[in-house]
């Protein structure tokens, strides 16, 4: 079982997930574009204090760890959030960040802290789910090192790095 540590990268701290950063992280969320390739739409402050109650209690099952992480940029409060769930030594990572600060690094520099991080636990293979048309996730995916598959998951091209 894998818990979430504090990651440092260049100009970024990525902080295990809190229940308190709910307030926040419902402003930094709250632009519908980022639900273009996702679904839904923005959760309010108590949707997320309540979603992020079950996941900072972790998973039901033993053999999956529930990691997540806010991303802060140390000139500015929250910008976004990346995840991990861990099982069986393969890491299924995700990411957002907020419209206010996309363009400037900050996903792509957030994942390849996480994906460093996660191959230095007992991880294998680290895969992201992305939907054929969302270029920035695809560049974000390439540049930490995942390489597009032929597999396709739900609509969405399977990203993946092994040690």
């Amino acid at each position: 079982m894998l818990t979430a540590q504090p990651i440092a990268t260049v100009r970024l701290d990525l902080l295990p997930l809190s229940v308190s950063h709910a307030e926040e992280m419902a402003e930094v969320l709250s632009d519908p574009a980022l639900h273009t390739y996702i679904g839904g739409a923005p959760d309010s402050a108590e949707s997320l204090r309540s979603r992020y109650r079950r996941m900072t209690a972790g998973s039901p099952d033993p053999a999956v760890s529930w990691l997540n992480w806010v991303i802060q940029p140390r000139d500015s409060g929250l910008a976004g959030t990346v995840q991990a769930t861990v099982r069986d030594a393969v890491a299924e990572i995700a990411w957002v960040v907020g419209t206010p600060w996309q363009g400037r690094g900050i996903a792509t520099e957030a994942a390849r802290g996480l994906v460093g991080w996660l191959l230095r636990q007992p991880v294998d293979a680290v895969i992201a789910h992305i939907h054929p048309e969302n270029r920035a996730s695809a560049a974000v995916a390439a540049a930490a090192g995942l390489t597009a598959t032929e597999e396709v998951h739900d609509g969405e091209i399977r990203w993946r790095r092994t040690r």
